[in-house]
């Protein structure tokens, strides 16, 4: 898409059309949590779509509060015992949750089990009149978790009912060909790079219908590698992040042990002039 065909991006002087939201509660685990797009001031060291999302909404308006009670590593049912309750006591009128990766790429991870889950939260979630944002999966058919492709396919179409059960918008992922780009993905080739997190974050305000200062960004294209490189990049990248990934697996870790959501209770994005609030 480029930047004249976007009808939700602002104009050089062109005023902040207001949004009907005032508080936003981000719920999931690494995916929301910002892993892949470090940024070592900002709260947990990780920025993420979530927070560039929040970044926007704050934008013009003074009493806009965020929080992000996601965690790394997190299965949906941990993301429902431990992050719904909070995020209703904080009394949000827009919620996003995303949840179910970790669980689909595990063996015996059941997509239609984790549809039901997943829609009674959403109806507590949405009980209070909030908005809900659900994430779809993106299509894996060219990276490391192509495998999965087609448990994610039908957890995407269980999506798509608990949505209009609940009248909840859906952040298309699935669609968003862009992410087959290698450059959207991180190092470990299981999260999101900034790129990807910059391009996922576009796509969820033009999923809410609101303007935003996201330009489109396009990757640079890659050099051709020859068929030693590929292979040793490969090499690499198993002993530094698949090999770890499966110990943790059979010693039931996570990598989420230990960690702390990095946004607990709802503050404000923007300082009363319209800067970004320092980071902290």
């Amino acid at each position: 898409m480029s930047v004249s065909e976007n009808n939700h991006l602002l104009k050089p002087g062109e005023p902040v059309q207001k949004h009907p939201w005032g508080r936003y509660v981000a719920l999931g685990d690494s995916f929301t949590e910002g892993i892949g797009d470090p940024e070592p001031a900002n709260p947990g060291g990780h920025r993420g779509w979530a927070d560039r999302v929040a970044e926007e909404l704050g934008r013009g308006h003074q009493d806009f509060a965020y929080a992000n009670l996601a965690i790394r590593g997190r299965l949906l049912q941990q993301i429902v015992d431990e992050q719904v309750g909070p995020c209703l006591e904080l009394q949000p009128d827009l919620v996003s949750i995303s949840a179910g990766g970790n669980d689909l790429i595990r063996p015996g991870g059941d997509p239609d089990l984790l549809a039901e889950k997943l829609d009674v939260a959403v109806g507590d979630l949405s009980s209070g009149g909030a908005t809900v944002v659900l994430f779809n999966g993106p299509d894996t058919a060219a990276s490391v978790l192509g495998r999965i492709r087609g448990k994610v396919a039908i957890y995407n179409e269980n999506l798509r009912t608990v949505a209009a059960r609940h009248d909840a918008v859906i952040a298309d992922m699935w669609s968003l060909r862009q992410l087959a780009d290698p450059q959207m993905w991180d190092a470990d080739r299981l999260h999101f790079s900034p790129l990807g997190h910059h391009t996922i974050a576009t796509m969820v305000l033009d999923a809410l219908n609101v303007q935003h200062t996201l330009e489109p960004l396009m990757p640079k294209p890659l050099p051709q590698r020859t068929w030693r490189e590929a292979r040793s990049s490969d090499l690499v990248w198993a002993r530094e992040y698949f090999v770890p990934w499966v110990i943790r697996r059979l010693r039931h870790q996570s990598s989420g042990d230990g960690i702390t959501p990095k946004r607990p209770t709802p503050g404000p994005v923007f300082g009363p002039s319209g800067t970004l609030l320092p980071r902290r």
